[in-house]
């Protein structure tokens, strides 16, 4: 329980940076910058919670983490003002805020005695949505929805690993740290060398046949 605490605060603080950073980007006020760093930080795990009927949710039980969302986005504003963040940091906080919540959503799905399967699906959501709402709240295409982007198959790969290394008898500490370098290597490669799925394209239909209009048509 220690171990799934800790991953969430850190996610958590991650997400609470990339939502902190998205909203500068954007150029928002103070309480927008709070705003889309709450939902970017709590978005996935509340929709898992509900989902998986726990109640209440894990924010609303444990106030520390809207304590620590808040705090690391107001200290993300003066970090960005006297220090620059690259062009792409970004993406490598969403890649360490994509591992943390990742396994720690397969590990409350787990404890909640639900199958691996599930457990993928609940990293997935809880990795995920909180992203996918900050993009939107943005006006972003969502990251999980760019085209050929590894984003939720790095989830679900890395989660995947989590739960079949538990299976096999792995001890949950060294299964977690498999699970989470898996998601960042993924997410990484995708960010510095452009690691992308295939494109499904579908061609468009051909034109109609122009109407024959046998008044015109007469020589």
């Amino acid at each position: 329980m220690k171990i799934l605490h800790l991953l969430d605060y850190c996610g958590v603080a991650v997400f609470a940076v990339s939502g902190a950073l998205a909203a500068g980007r954007k150029s928002l006020d103070v309480l927008g910058v709070v705003v889309i760093a709450l939902v970017t930080a709590t978005g996935g795990g509340t929709i898992r919670d509900l989902l998986l009927d726990r109640h209440p949710v894990f924010w609303i039980a444990d106030p520390l983490y809207v304590v620590v969302i808040i705090a690391a986005a107001l200290l993300t504003i003066p970090y960005t003002r006297w220090v620059r963040p690259p062009t792409q940091i970004l993406q490598v906080a969403d890649a360490f805020g994509l591992a943390f919540f990742s396994i720690a959503g397969a590990q409350v799905a787990l404890s909640a005695g639900h199958s691996g399967v599930i457990a993928v699906m609940m990293a997935t959501i809880t990795a995920s949505f909180g992203g996918l709402l900050r993009d939107v709240l943005c006006n972003d295409i969502p990251m999980i929805l760019r085209k050929g982007n590894i984003y939720a198959t790095a989830v679900i790969v890395g989660a995947s690993l989590y739960v079949a290394a538990l299976e096999l008898g792995m001890a949950r500490l060294p299964a977690t740290a498999l699970g989470m370098v898996t998601i960042v290597a993924f997410r990484l490669g995708a960010i510095v060398w452009n690691w992308s799925l295939p494109v499904y394209t579908l061609a468009d239909d051909e034109p109609l046949p122009r109407a024959r209009n046998d008044e015109n048509d007469r020589p």
